[in-house]
């Protein structure tokens, strides 16, 4: 009957609705699980790096005990010979004391050569105590530094709750792809929420930015087909869309074996050779979004976009390529310590790293 035809609509909107929820529902599951275990296993190397830290200083320690007590040894036996051949000569000379004068006589100069021969008094060794300061001073803060050397900081990660579904993303979120690499291949079976892109093949950096600085560095190898830069947080997530400003998106792109910038219409950027990494500046303040070629020291940008920004910007990532993922390049910690008269001051300092 025609009267029950909007009730049957709406049971069946109800019934898809019901069916998403159920299919958000596993997939928070499924993310919570994963997640707990990637974590797991994020601890486990921080607690296998602290036990080989351990087991090496101990064994520091250690070495240096039986170096130092293989030393203090050998000098105890030796100094036991010298006590016994002191006390042979003592008894030697009191003998030849006690005998007449006329034997005293014939025999002093023997019995001098044997009193000045005798061994002479050991000095003190320095350094002879286990080096305790070498192997605690600033303990927790030496094995905290030396670990930075084990970590790697990456200043952008990829948000999954964004990818599209033909993405996939590596277990530390910082390379996405179609395949390939370390990265899985085909459709994912991802909810389709209200964040996540669809149909393009995009996802967005996990942190937004309303002010400052920023910068970061894409590898983007031989892939074949990619659009980096940053998109406004309102930029369309279900809709079809170009990558362009008037979209919400300052971006360059790989496309037909050109790179462009993807303005409207587009522009053609001129490189000398194929680009292997791309680092991406971002001014939100100065109202700019600059592109580099990493590889190329001192040069001058592939691009600039120049833009008043009013709202948040993400990172934006956007590939095709089925034979190589786009990799978030890391950048390298380093530790200074600055002393003043307050005390010592620790900074952080951070270079891209060249790997």
């Amino acid at each position: 009957m025609a009267a029950l035809r909007p009730l049957e609509e709406k049971l069946e909107q109800f019934r898809l609705a019901s069916r998403s929820c159920d299919h958000v529902f596993k997939h928070t599951l499924g993310q919570a699980q994963q997640t707990e275990r990637q974590i797991k296993n994020e601890f486990e190397k921080l607690r296998q790096f602290l036990r080989e830290e351990e087991e090496a200083r101990i064994a520091a320690v250690r070495e240096e005990e039986e170096r130092k007590s293989q030393m203090m040894k050998e000098k105890i036996e030796q100094m036991k010979g010298d006590i016994s051949t002191l006390s042979d000569t003592i008894k030697v000379v009191k003998d030849e004391l006690e005998a007449e004068d006329v034997s005293f006589l014939l025999a002093y100069e023997d019995t001098m050569k044997r009193v000045w021969a005798a061994p002479q008094i050991p000095g003190k060794d320095p350094g002879a105590l286990i080096d305790v300061c070498k192997h605690l001073s600033n303990l927790k803060y030496r094995v905290w530094e030396k670990m930075l050397g084990t970590v790697q900081y990456t200043p952008v990660t990829l948000d999954p709750n964004t990818a599209a579904r033909s993405l996939a993303l590596s277990d530390d979120l910082t390379r996405g792809g179609h395949g390939g690499d370390e990265v899985g291949a085909g459709q994912q079976q991802f909810p389709n929420n209200p964040e996540r892109f669809d149909p393009y093949a995009c996802v967005l950096g996990s942190q937004g930015y309303s002010s400052g600085r920023h910068s970061w560095e894409v590898e983007v190898g031989d892939s074949t087909n990619w659009t980096l830069g940053v998109a406004a947080s309102s930029v369309r997530r279900k809709e079809e869309f170009s990558a362009c400003p008037e979209e919400g998106l300052w971006t360059i792109s790989l496309r037909d074996g050109g790179y462009w910038a993807m303005e409207t219409p587009w522009s053609f950027i001129p490189v000398e050779k194929r680009l292997q990494r791309v680092r991406v500046e971002l001014d939100w303040d100065g109202g700019q979004v600059t592109f580099f070629d990493p590889a190329e020291a001192n040069s001058a940008p592939l691009y600039t976009f120049t833009h008043t920004f009013t709202e948040q910007v993400y990172p934006y990532f956007e590939s095709t390529c089925t034979r190589r993922s786009l990799r978030i390049l890391p950048e390298k910690v380093s530790v200074q310590v600055d002393e003043d008269s307050a005390g010592q001051d620790l900074t952080r300092s951070r270079r891209n790293s060249l790997e």
